[in-house]
């Protein structure tokens, strides 16, 4: 976590983007650009400011920033994201040759879709937040390629330039809200218990085409059957025979949704000798049969 001091009061200009003093009325609703763009003019500093109705996160892949937030001083090494409301007074300090994105993003655009993705997305911003990243290199891959994409899209406009942005802002905003929640997980539950999760949801993927018995997948972590299924129960309200069959049956819904091949030919493919036994335990699961599932889906796709 970050270090906090006290910080002294200062006037507090207010910027529409990341420097700008307005904003257009065919602003778009994502901006995206590299740490270092403007910083490295300002000698690495970013005075205190705040924005207008968007939401900022700043991602720091390398270095390290002082960042003054709502009056307190944090000092973060990267990698790390930082997320900060319209309301919060904020500026930088980076170290020199410190990279990373700033991505700010409209309230209008990130809460006004229907269902609940305000919600989920409404724990980043309630507080201030330093997300460590250092702990979830997978995470932290996905989210640099997607910031990567949007600097692509942001820097060469083409045909649902808009959309683009919006659905890359969403999608690395979700990867963060992904990583904070497990991190609530495995502060609940243990560090130990949450790395010893997620160590066999890795082997799950590698291994659910050949069918591996919850036993094999215990001997392989070095843990006793009983105690890997408690902490799936624990951890996934599910069994670790159900993890392995739900991965199992995803799969099996995406070649019956994608593929033109046989029912045959993917129970084959999935580790299933018999056809038929894969057809009683794909509807047993999923509630149809492979056919059924088949043609359900290819009608949704031609009224889509």
């Amino acid at each position: 976590m970050p270090a906090a001091i006290e910080a002294s009061p200062v006037t507090v200009p207010e910027f529409a983007l990341y420097g700008e003093a307005t904003r257009g009325k065919d602003a778009e609703a994502v901006h995206i650009e590299l740490i270092e763009t403007r910083s490295r003019k300002h000698d690495w500093h970013i005075g205190t400011h705040t924005h207008a109705g968007m939401f900022q996160v700043l991602f720091l892949f390398k270095g390290q920033v002082r960042a003054d937030i709502d009056g307190d001083l944090w000092e973060c090494d990267g990698p790390v994201a930082l997320t900060i409301h319209p309301s919060l007074p904020h500026g930088f300090d980076f170290s020199e040759e410190a990279h990373g994105y700033v991505l700010t993003v409209d309230q209008n655009m990130l809460f006004a879709a229907a269902g609940h993705e305000g919600d989920l997305f409404s724990p980043l911003f309630v507080q201030p937040l330093a997300v460590g990243l250092g702990g979830a290199p997978d995470m932290l891959a996905r989210i640099e390629a997607l910031l990567q994409n949007l600097i692509h899209e942001a820097s060469w406009p083409r045909h649902g330039h808009t959309l683009m942005l919006e659905w890359l802002a969403r999608s690395t905003l979700l990867m963060l809200v992904r990583v904070q929640a497990e991190r609530r997980i495995a502060d609940t539950s243990g560090r130990g218990d949450f790395e010893l999760f997620s160590r066999f949801r890795v082997e799950v993927e590698r291994h659910y085409k050949e069918q591996w018995q919850v036993g094999r997948y215990a001997d392989l972590l070095r843990v006793a059957p009983a105690r890997l299924n408690r902490l799936c129960l624990k951890l996934a309200g599910k069994s670790a025979f159900e993890i392995t069959q739900d991965r199992l049956m995803l799969e099996a819904c995406r070649k019956l949704t994608y593929v033109p091949a046989g029912v045959s030919s993917i129970a084959y493919e999935l580790g299933f000798q018999d056809p038929a036994y894969f057809s009683r335990l794909f509807k047993k699961l999923m509630g149809l049969t492979p056919k059924e599932f088949r043609r359900k889906a290819q009608a949704q796709d031609r009224h889509a």
